[in-house]
């Protein structure tokens, strides 16, 4: 989820350099044990960089960013393969603090076509 900080966007000091550099290899780790694809993960910029489309009937209406309330915010995504959410948990819990200062990691499964039948 956002941050302040990651509202602010990405600024490559010392401490984001190890950061990131933590994250790729716990990015690694993930591939070599098969939960993730090559590819399946990316940050996104900060919500001033983004657009929002709102759905009314047939009406679309266009909604620059930056958007209210960080914490609502999502800052990047993996795509995982885990045999249930309790392994994703145990992965969460390896993961580095992705962001310098406190954070949350939100999971949620995909949809199957069989879920949606």
């Amino acid at each position: 989820k956002a941050t302040e900080d990651s509202e602010k966007g990405f600024v490559p000091t010392a401490e984001t350099r190890e950061m990131m550099e933590a994250m790729g290899r716990f990015n690694d780790e993930l591939v070599m044990a098969g939960i993730m694809k090559d590819g399946n993960c990316d940050g996104l910029t900060p919500s001033s960089q983004g657009k929002r489309i709102a759905f009314d009937g047939p009406n679309r209406t266009v909604i620059d960013g930056p958007f209210p309330h960080p914490r609502e915010l999502v800052t990047g995504f993996w795509l995982w393969e885990v045999k249930d959410m309790d392994e994703a948990v145990a992965w969460v819990k390896r993961c580095p603090n992705p962001m310098p200062g406190p954070s949350e990691i939100e999971i949620r499964p995909l949809y199957e076509m069989s879920d949606l039948e």
